[in-house]
């Protein structure tokens, strides 16, 4: 279980989460947490004795947990008080004895955190703030009640202030199925939305006397501002909410108001068309009317459209290997990680660019380094433009590394790396290669999730993910354990093509 490797998606948005300044935890440690600690040996126990528990994954290394900690115990000091008591637990899952739990969680980077209720019957990932007022605020409202009343115009205006979106259920009485259907489906998406409901449509923000129930509203501050639905079928429920709640085009700036619909942006497995300029230039207005334009046209095509300002949205330039000189463009990315570029571009140019892709008539970017002219030490540079040469045809049992340059994990591997391809410097038929995955796109054949990513190609074209101990003990060991001999690769080949004929 590689649990150590940072999804690339989250890494476009940690300043979102941690604040650039934020100071590492330092200072005395409390004589008595209010932070269960739990293992392998007392979490089931524990577990079974809560019908509502948060359980943060740690590793004692990781700086976002360092960074964390301090909040999370001022939070659980805040909520053991409340009614009824939220207890927030942690578990090292850096611990050998921890790593099966840690696995039956999903845990795959550090921190997660774990809403448990109904003593384990239910689990969700905990989608809240990360420091102490919001992580309270977050979780009284997870173990109040799903959906709201609202009974008075005061109650709704309080509300519904703000830039946040609110799932409204309209009824004629508190009873029925559809009331039924709704309450469940706010139970179930309580994490990620906020649910009221009432017997009076006029009492709301931009309701009016002539809405009559059963429907379901959704409030928004984008777009057309709310939309509704007769539908009650937990799927079309559960399907409009989703769609909805999503701007058309989502914002990359500073406002934290738009951090939310970042994430979810980010985290759809789909198209994303993404057009990044400087939010200051006098054709701004123009840009953010083509682009809306563009995701009204293209509705119902999965495609997710994003607006960045080039100020807040480095990080996105960093992993998909932009230049500021090519601002403004116009980078779309499939699902697959095929990638289309369109730089130095007008506004006009947005749709008709858009449509050549519908079409089919534009030729996939692939971004590369330049090949190596010298490519003498021990650790081998692998680029894009010739990784399928050097790694995967080339006869040769290769290890590669996926890294980023920013990465402490792989700044901590480089030299183990070094040391085993030192060690097997006289094996020919052997190398250990590096990539820089964030100047370099991926070929499909490898998943990189995280950084470090080991993969291991052998002479006979065998490809498998290395998820072995980071020593060069351990990765010496492996090579030797898994490698073809040329005459094994060849041996291999040539009954490949027996059987293919």
């Amino acid at each position: 279980m590689a649990i150590s490797r940072v999804p690339i998606y989250a890494l476009l948005l940690l300043l979102l989460v941690f604040s650039a300044t934020a100071e590492e935890a330092t200072g005395d440690v409390a004589e008595e947490s209010a932070v269960l600690t739990l293992d392998s040996s007392n979490f089931n126990e524990v577990i079974s004795k809560h019908p509502f528990i948060v359980v943060e994954f740690y590793a004692p290394w990781c700086g976002h947990c360092q960074r964390l900690a301090p909040e999370y115990e001022k939070a659980a000091s805040i909520l053991a008080s409340n009614d009824p008591p939220v207890v927030l637990a942690k578990v090292d899952a850096n611990e050998e004895k921890n790593r099966e739990l840690a696995s039956k969680y999903d845990v795959s980077g550090f921190p997660t955190l774990k809403i448990i209720k109904n003593q384990g019957a239910s689990v969700q990932e905990y989608k809240g703030p990360r420091e102490a007022d919001g992580i309270v605020e977050y979780l009284k409202k997870q173990v109040g009640p799903a959906s709201v009343e609202i009974k008075t115009a005061d109650e709704a205006a309080k509300l519904t202030e703000g830039k946040k979106v609110f799932i409204v259920g309209i009824f004629p009485e508190y009873s029925g199925n559809e009331y039924d259907t709704f309450m469940s489906v706010a139970d179930k998406l309580r994490s990620d939305y906020d649910f009221i409901h009432t017997l009076d449509a006029k009492l709301l923000p931009r309701g009016d006397t002539t809405t009559k129930g059963p429907l379901v509203r959704l409030l928004k501050p984008f777009d057309e501002l709310f939309v509704d639905i007769k539908d009650f079928t937990a799927e079309a429920l559960e399907t409009f909410i989703e769609t909805e709640s999503m701007p058309s085009v989502a914002t990359f700036d500073s406002d934290p108001s738009n951090h939310p619909y970042l994430i979810k942006f980010f985290n759809k497995e789909n198209t994303k068309a993404m057009l990044f300029l400087n939010f200051s230039s006098d054709k701004f207005e123009a840009f953010k009317s083509n682009i809306n334009e563009a995701a009204k046209q293209f509705k119902g095509n999965d495609v997710s459209f994003l607006m960045g300002d080039i100020e807040a949205s480095q990080g996105a330039f960093q992993y998909f290997g932009l230049k500021e000189d090519q601002v403004p463009l116009i980078v779309l990315q499939q699902h697959d990680g095929d990638k289309y570029l369109n730089p130095n571009l007008e506004p006009d140019q947005i749709l008709p660019w858009l449509k050549d892709y519908k079409e089919g008539k534009l030729k996939a970017y692939k971004k590369s380094e330049a090949i190596p002219e010298v490519n003498d030490e021990p650790v081998k540079v692998v680029v894009a433009d010739n990784i399928h040469d050097f790694v995967l045809n080339s006869g040769k049992n290769v290890l590669l590394e996926f890294y980023a340059p920013w990465c402490g994990h792989c700044k901590k591997l480089g030299p183990i790396l070094e040391e085993a391809a030192v060690t097997l410097k006289n094996e020919e038929d052997v190398v250990i290669a590096k990539m820089d995955a964030t100047a370099n796109d991926v070929p499909k054949e490898f998943e990189v999730t995280g950084y470090p990513t080991m993969y291991f190609s052998s002479a006979s074209g065998k490809l498998v993910l290395y998820d072995g101990d980071r020593t060069a003990e351990a990765i010496i060991d492996y090579i030797k354990k898994n490698k073809d001999s040329p005459a094994t690769a060849d041996s291999s080949s040539s009954e490949a093509t027996k059987d293919e004929l």
